[in-house]
């Protein structure tokens, strides 16, 4: 009678030897050689978002210091090309000297740019309604959102003020000036203020407009930026380059301190939106933006979990 052979014991999966295999036990038979295989490295507390939001702020800082070391130089350069580029005096002498004639000729036009100028579009009413869309962020604890607009317009205020001081550029003198301003030209602040301004509402407040009256959003920021450096161009307070300069920068700024925000969302496991959706589409429908929420909403099957990218 042959022996029938015995049949080996089936390896379960993750055991070596008769014992169950671990990161834990494997690093610690090899401490130095394998201690990348410690579960410590891979630790969920690493990426947890307490974590991510400590890191937001951090780069949120980051993004307006690294914009404000750059800025000066920005500007010196932008100012320095001016000077030396004829083509640019012959735009900003020609550009501030009809406008300003047809402002001068025309009472109705005058009054119009001084109330809007003084108005609607004076950088201290631009900022009074971002404290305002501040505080309701503040009330609806959008906490990260909150800190965003707050820091980048005041950001955008201290930015403006340094590159002036640094730049020491004079104001256009014209031999019939309807306006007058005080301090430095270049850049303007009126023109900066109304783009960091407008981008910070739109980006804030987008994703509480209907999608079909969102161009009418757009084109109410895009005539406000445009309206403020026309008007101080044709009051005869800025050169065209004062107005291209404040432009530029309010909007470098915006987006500096965009990209950290997004970038936090991105860390804290959220979905980064679109532009047209603004910065935090959560806004829209009410939702917890904390990242805390977020899987408790996937794991109770409702919509509006984190989605990777």
């Amino acid at each position: 009678m042959t022996p029938t052979p015995q049949q080996e014991p089936r390896q379960e999966p993750g055991r070596v030897h008769g014992r169950r295999f671990s990161a834990r036990r494997f690093s610690a038979l090899f401490p130095r050689r394998f201690s990348a295989f410690s579960p410590r490295r891979f630790s969920p507390r690493r990426f947890s978002p307490r974590s991510a939001d400590r890191r937001y702020g951090s780069r949120l800082l980051a993004a307006v210091l690294a914009f404000a070391v750059t800025a000066v130089p920005t500007a010196v350069l932008l100012v320095l090309i001016e000077a030396g580029w004829e083509p640019l005096r012959a735009l900003d002498a020609g550009a501030a000297a009809r406008l300003n004639a047809s402002v001068r000729h025309h009472p109705l036009l005058l009054e119009a740019a001084r109330t809007l100028t003084d108005g609607p579009w004076d950088p201290v009413t631009l900022r009074l309604l971002v404290a305002a869309v501040v505080g309701w962020l503040v009330l609806r604890r959008a906490w990260r959102l909150a800190l965003w607009a707050g820091l980048t317009e005041l950001a955008a205020g201290l930015t403006g003020l340094l590159v002036k001081v640094a730049v020491g550029r004079v104001r256009p003198r014209l031999p019939d000036p309807v306006a007058q301003a005080p301090g430095y030209s270049f850049p303007s602040g009126h023109a900066m203020t109304a783009m960091a301004s407008c981008a910070i509402l739109l980006l804030v407040l987008l994703p509480m407009v209907p999608r079909r009256a969102r161009p009418a959003a757009w084109t109410a920021a895009a005539v406000t930026v445009l309206g403020t450096g026309l008007t101080r161009i044709a009051l005869g307070v800025h050169w065209v380059s004062d107005v291209l300069g404040g432009w530029l920068l309010g909007l470098a700024l915006v987006a500096s301190t965009a990209w950290a925000f997004d970038t936090w969302r991105r860390e804290s496991g959220l979905r980064v939106p679109a532009l047209p959706e603004g910065l935090e589409p959560e806004l829209a429908t009410g939702r917890d933006e904390s990242p805390a929420a977020a899987p408790a909403r996937a794991a109770d099957g409702a919509p509006g979990g984190p989605v990777r990218r």
